[in-house]
């Protein structure tokens, strides 16, 4: 679940549980691409096959790519629900997001988790909102 990309250049931080816990209760997710605890040699969040509900909360750097596969994996017929800046003039976002996705914008700005440093949060640099592709 690595999100925010703070002035520390890591792509390391966790959805909190305010966020991802309702979500996970609307949606019973059974995948995560992109868990907080990767490690080399884990599979691949952009070349595995996803779940047929599956929460993504890509690293910021990966974003992009992340929605493209989102984007794949709803067109088999799953449901995708991803959490990502606020950011609608990308090419990703009309490629693969605008008028094929649900939005819901996030009032204030998430603040993401330090795996390191569990009691640590750093309020994300603009606001997020959630793109939902259903199947």
């Amino acid at each position: 679940m690595a999100g925010y990309m703070p002035k520390s250049k890591s792509d390391k931080w966790a959805t909190p549980p305010e966020v991802y816990g309702p979500l996970h209760a609307e949606f019973n997710f059974n995948y995560d691409p992109c868990p907080i605890n990767w490690k080399p040699g884990d599979a691949d969040g952009l070349t595995t096959e996803w779940g047929d509900c599956t929460f993504c909360n890509p690293p910021y750097s990966l974003a992009a790519k992340f929605i493209e596969k989102a984007h794949d994996e709803w067109r088999k017929g799953k449901t995708v629900v991803m959490l990502l800046n606020v950011i609608t003039d990308t090419v990703a976002f009309h490629d693969y997001i605008y008028n094929r996705a649900e939005l819901r914008f996030i009032k204030g700005r998430v603040k993401f988790i330090n795996p390191a440093e569990p009691e640590k949060r750093v309020g994300a640099p603009r606001g997020s909102m959630l793109c939902i592709f259903r199947k």
